[in-house]
């Protein structure tokens, strides 16, 4: 019956079911993501437990305290590694074998990951669980670039924020989802988190499940392959049977412009000058969005009762809000204005958590972090995840998107391991984040121009990238005109 659903034709307009099918197997991949980073909280004693026991029966060797938090700090940031690495190979993957075949595959890392998990406890390994982080990180380094690349292609160009914020809304989903299990009644017991841990093995088995049936992205399979009728049955069977003739001459202007380009390799695109205001849009954005003190907040100590349950529960509803205001708005509003608020309640954050003697402040700190996250879900986490797709052509996009992944990974692991030096500071280290967010928003302010509802040429000369010293593919003008020539034909004859 599914088989029958998705391949029937639509009686017109867009196809709801292929839609909401796509968007949900696209959520899988940044899910594992928010998961894997809120998951370790609640099972860390068990955890850390095994590695004393482990280390007991075998060595005969009883850890002391900072020797079990070095062993615990890395297992924690091996994911980190392992999504750096994966940010670095994705380029190459989803340019050659394609957006979907990508993602297929990527499925069967976080299930082995999934399987060490499962296995760690009663093999009273917990080298495994180490393994299983480097996997569920791999995993989620290529899945991140991919599944934006493959949702922003597919999407008109009307919803293409909207695609941004289901990247954020997934992620957002994602941390709630490990924080909900992970409570005493659920997961986050002795016995069952080894199933906590292998949860995303059950994220990958559905998106394998349901991702086959879905088309390949169509700006890929005309642009890389030079498929026309491909790129034609791929937009009906996503958005309905209707003629898509405009939206696939705005890809072959594209392709016209690009034509003796190739995809660029992320060095190439760091020195191409031509691209100079994209590079440090990408740069700024990102490094903006991870170091803006989101991630720091859940280091603030909670004093009510599953108050970091409603921080995930709070940031899941304003993902879910930000649908629809972004295509109103559009996203450089979305991103100043994001920026900005968060950098005005960090410096109340500052003083409510300074002059914690009072006893009501507590719950001023408490409604200041839940208005920090609602600030940053409604704006930066929505609206700059797309980004890159939609200031850099196509040969740029996966130099882009590997780079916006590096700046994450990067950004991630590095406040994993220096907050816990400038938490010294007490309240007053929420300072060092107020200055990210103050130079992102003015930089998105003064130097960054609106993208809703236009496509990569027709946005402002400065972030147009310009035909000055291409990145050309030998043979690629022959090759090219073979296959405008077979499109126009092709073309022609569906008009007859």
């Amino acid at each position: 019956e599914l088989r029958s659903l998705l391949h029937r034709k639509p009686r017109g307009g867009d196809n709801t079911l292929l839609c909401g099918l796509f968007t949900v197997c696209g959520l899988t991949n940044r899910l594992t993501y928010g998961f894997s980073v809120s998951v370790m909280t609640s099972p860390s004693e068990f955890i850390k437990d095994l590695v004393n026991q482990t280390c007991l029966e075998r060595y005969n060797l009883s850890l002391e305290k900072w020797q079990l938090s070095l062993i615990w700090s890395f297992t924690v940031s091996i994911f980190c590694i392992g999504g750096l690495i994966g940010s670095l190979t994705v380029g190459s993957l989803i340019s050659k074998h394609g957006r979907k075949r990508c993602l297929l595959l990527n499925n069967f890392v976080a299930i082995s990951g999934a399987l060490l998990m499962l296995l760690s406890k009663q093999a009273r390994s917990f080298e495994m669980i180490m393994v299983g982080r480097f996997l569920y990180g791999f995993n989620a380094g290529v899945g991140v670039s991919a599944h934006a690349m493959y949702m922003g292609e597919c999407a008109p160009v009307r919803l293409r924020g909207m695609v941004g914020v289901t990247v954020a809304t997934s992620t957002s989903f994602g941390k709630f989802v490990g924080q909900l299990l992970g409570i005493s009644e659920l997961l986050g017991t002795e016995d069952r988190w080894p199933w906590l841990l292998g949860f995303n093995g059950f994220t990958a088995l559905l998106q394998l499940a349901t991702l086959p049936f879905l088309p390949e992205s169509p700006s890929f399979l005309l642009l890389n392959r030079g498929d026309y009728q491909a790129c034609d049955q791929a937009l009906k069977r996503l958005r309905g049977n209707k003629d898509y003739t405009q939206e696939v001459d705005n890809i072959m202007k594209e392709k016209t412009a690009m034509q003796n380009v190739c995809s660029y390799s992320l060095l190439e695109f760091i020195r191409d000058k031509s691209v100079r205001w994209q590079l440090l849009t990408i740069i700024t954005t990102f490094v903006g969005m991870q170091m803006c003190g989101i991630n720091a907040v859940s280091y603030v100590p909670y004093q009510l009762s599953y108050a970091a349950l409603g921080t995930g529960l709070c940031e899941l509803i304003t993902s879910f809000a930000c649908f629809m205001i972004i295509e109103s708005m559009g996203r450089k509003a979305l991103i100043f204005r994001g920026f900005m608020n968060m950098s005005a309640t960090l410096v109340l954050l500052t003083i409510t958590l300074y002059l914690q003697v009072i006893s009501w402040l507590p719950y001023c700190s408490m409604a200041l972090i839940l208005l920090f996250i609602l600030f940053f879900s409604s704006g930066p986490a929505g609206a700059i995840v797309s980004l890159p797709g939609e200031i850099l052509t196509q040969p740029l996009k996966s130099a882009g998107y590997t780079l916006a992944c590096i700046l994450s990974w990067t950004g991630l692991f590095t406040l994993g391991m220096v907050f816990p030096v400038i938490e010294n500071l007490g309240p007053f280290c929420f300072l060092i984040f107020l200055v990210f967010c103050m130079v992102s928003g003015l930089f998105v302010r003064f130097n960054i121009p609106e993208t809703k509802n236009k496509t990569v040429l027709e946005e402002p000369e400065k972030m147009t990238p310009k035909q000055q010293s291409p990145h050309r593919c030998p043979h690629s003008s022959s090759i090219f005109t073979k296959q405008r020539s077979q499109i126009y034909s092709y073309t022609r004859n569906m008009h007859t």
